[in-house]
């Protein structure tokens, strides 16, 4: 199949699901164009089926623009809130960051240890859940069932103290 023919036979289903994963027109067509650009230039002598092979391509550059979206907002939204002004005292500020840290590794300290190491590879080292199920040589939805389990503790400890803190106030 010549590249012309590969475009006019696959265009509109790498366009639809381009359109679907971005939810916008223009991006979608900006994306079905970087799809065919890639798809042109590589070597299609071993691939067998080119429509999946065309459809993988389309997935995984919608994914890939929209995880650096994603990261882009994150990275503005947190930029904006530290450089915010602060209201109040910083030095009841600091001390209740301190509390809130305290009691965090508090709790994370009675995370069962197996979770806990799921739960560190993967928010403190940033670490994928396949990377992780490599580390620790164990199924990918073990780790998932680990992290899982992992924040829902977390959650439920959080929710806990907290309830315990309003049954306090009240007592004063």
């Amino acid at each position: 199949m010549n590249d012309r023919e590969l475009f006019e036979t696959y265009k509109e289903q790498v366009y639809r699901l381009c359109r679907y994963m971005m939810q916008n027109p223009s991006d979608a067509e900006d994306l079905c164009q970087e799809v065919f650009v890639k798809a042109l230039l590589a070597d299609r002598s071993q691939v067998r089926d080119l429509k999946s092979w065309l459809l993988r391509i389309a997935s995984n550059e919608c994914n890939s623009v929209l995880r650096r979206r994603k990261n882009g907002w994150a990275k503005e939204l947190r930029a904006y809130l530290l450089a915010r002004p602060r209201l109040g005292n910083p030095v009841e500020e600091s001390a209740d960051r301190h509390e809130i840290k305290a009691e965090f590794d508090r709790m994370y300290g009675k995370l069962p240890d197996k979770i806990r190491l799921a739960v560190t590879l993967r928010y403190a080292n940033d670490m994928t859940v396949p990377e992780i199920a490599g580390v620790l040589g164990i199924p990918e939805g073990t780790v998932k069932s680990r992290l899982n389990r992992g924040i829902k503790l977390l959650q439920q400890m959080a929710a806990f103290q907290e309830k315990e803190m309003i049954g306090n106030e009240s007592v004063f």
